[in-house]
């Protein structure tokens, strides 16, 4: 019997076929790469017949956008649990910390997140439209500039110093991983305290912060 009908006659266990394929597409994302995902493989990833993707996604695109959804949902939760954790001016720099982790954990979900939003006219949703009750992870950091002396009636003073503490954890996301900062870690005692000192010289963040 071949494989496709092998998985057709498979009785279907999951109560939520959605977040099956989505974790499926996670599981292969993170052991193979973006370029092994496609329908048919989350499909048998899952154990779900070829044809139960279609149920939810037209195609690849859109399953990557769930993905990325997804993504964007689990940085938001990543930095209000720093921003919990520490107090102050701190959290500032506990924001842009937890991005960087967020970012050197998950490396393939964190280039689908941005990959996925290339080509749109507008950032995601998760990133761009405020949550009443808990906010995301772009207007996170707006608020908290707000809560620590950003004046919100500047408004475009605001937002350009939102896009400018976003883009210097973005850009050392990318960045700190470089052997040739293996020197500077050693110096200033690891990877929390290297971090930690770059945003304090950018002049976004202030020092201090009790790691990631």
């Amino acid at each position: 019997m071949s494989e496709a009908k092998s998985a057709e006659s498979r009785p279907y266990h999951h109560g939520d076929l959605r977040r099956a394929l989505v974790d499926a597409a996670r599981r292969l994302l993170e052991a193979e790469g973006p370029s092994a995902l496609s329908l048919r493989a989350v499909a048998r990833e899952a154990g779900v017949s070829p044809a139960a993707p279609y149920h939810h996604f037209k195609d690849k695109a859109e399953l990557l956008d769930a993905v990325a959804h997804e993504g964007w949902e689990m940085l938001q939760l990543a930095m209000l649990d720093a921003k919990a954790r520490t107090q102050g001016r701190e959290q500032l720099t506990a924001l842009g910390i937890s991005y960087v982790c967020f970012a050197r954990d998950n490396p393939a979900l964190y280039r689908v997140m941005y990959d996925a939003a290339r080509d749109k006219e507008a950032l995601p949703m998760d990133v761009e439209d405020a949550n009443p009750e808990n906010g995301n992870a772009y207007c996170m950091v707006r608020d908290t500039l707000i809560e620590h002396g950003a004046d919100p009636s500047a408004e475009t003073h605001l937002e350009l110093a939102t896009v400018a503490a976003w883009c210097a954890a973005h850009g050392l996301a990318e960045m700190a991983g470089f052997k040739q900062f293996e020197h500077l870690k050693a110096e200033l005692g690891g990877e929390r305290q290297f971090l930690d000192a770059v945003f304090n010289h950018m002049g976004l963040f202030p020092k201090d912060h009790d790691g990631c």
